[in-house]
């Protein structure tokens, strides 16, 4: 192991999640401890090029394990896209004495730590997004977080959906992926749960379900749909028409994106956040960390972008028989 007393960045890039903060936390004070300098990136990659870099001490991290958001802030960095930005970045580490970088993001964020790795300044990644899309871990960090929130919403629209026997389409985040959609609709009883992953046939996976559960003495209903299905605001329209229900469309949004991080959060993104400082030491870069098999795991960045990743095909046929 090297002994040598290293700078470390840290940064967050693209969507905020809950849990970003344990994983800021858990980097600083890991570094700090094994006797490095660490300094935070406001803003992601925007913020390196900028140059908004600030000192953290171990008091800099004081009470945001609990937080939602990132207390780094985050942005999308179009520029970073470029080799002209990555030149600057590279620049930028250089003149600040940065040795290595930790990138606390999704697979665009891995892009560009993998382009500042080939280009001089190691860097680690940490998998950070609600969509739990990121194929080199089974887990990232805020979809626990995002799950419980739209589970807590669903538990309160069926309150009002059974009041008045409606069926309620509610709408999750995702993008293409419906690891949400799926987690959530079956924590939640919901009737169907509708994703990108798997095509999906109105009549039979929607209405007639509906139908069918009318007959046993089900009066209200709750669907479930991934943001990248299309157009909910018509599907909502059509199980109203098809089934006589009255049917409301809830788009519950960014509020996903908040709230506090859960227990399990917080512990996989402080041993994330730990264990990419370890690699660092070591110097090591242009590696991605994750958890598989609930185990640390880290993976070359190009290896780890060209991974694919696919609903559990068992999880979802098991929410599909016991939702009727």
């Amino acid at each position: 192991m090297s002994q040598e007393r290293k700078t470390i960045g840290v940064l967050t890039s693209g969507g905020d999640a809950p849990g970003m903060n344990a994983a800021i936390r858990a980097v600083v004070r890991a570094a700090l401890t094994k006797g490095h300098r660490v300094l935070g990136i406001r803003r992601g990659f925007a913020g390196l090029l900028g140059g908004d870099i600030v000192e953290m001490q171990l008091r800099s991290v004081c009470d945001i394990l609990q937080r939602g958001g990132t207390a780094l802030y985050t942005a999308r960095c179009e520029e970073f896209k470029t080799a002209e930005g990555v030149r600057r970045g590279i620049e930028v580490c250089k003149k600040t004495g940065i040795d290595g970088v930790v990138v606390i993001g999704g697979d665009g964020s891995y892009r560009g730590a993998r382009d500042m790795s080939n280009g001089g300044i190691p860097c680690i990644g940490v998998p950070g997004t609600i969509d739990n899309d990121i194929a080199s871990t089974e887990y990232s960090i805020g979809f626990d977080t995002a799950v419980n929130t739209v589970v807590q919403n669903v538990d309160r629209l069926r309150d009002t959906s059974q009041s008045h026997d409606r069926c309620s389409v509610v709408e999750v985040m995702g993008r293409n992926a419906g690891y949400i959609a799926l987690y959530a609709g079956m924590a939640c009883g919901a009737i169907s749960i509708l994703i990108p992953e798997r095509p999906y046939d109105l009549e039979r996976d929607v209405i007639s379900r509906m139908k069918a559960t009318l007959k046993t003495g089900k009066q209200h209903f709750i669907v479930v749909a991934a943001e990248g299905v299309g157009d909910t605001k018509a599907l909502t329209q059509a199980i109203q028409e098809k089934t006589g229900i009255e049917a409301r469309l809830t788009v519950l949004g960014h509020v996903q994106r908040g709230g506090t991080p859960t227990a399990m959060e917080r512990v996989y993104a402080s041993l994330m956040g730990h264990y990419a400082v370890d690699l660092l030491e070591r110097d090591i870069g242009n590696r991605v960390v994750g958890i598989q098999n609930g185990k640390l795991v880290d993976y070359d960045i190009n290896d780890a972008l060209k991974m694919k990743k696919d609903i559990d095909e068992y999880m979802y046929r098991a929410a599909y028989d016991i939702s009727i």
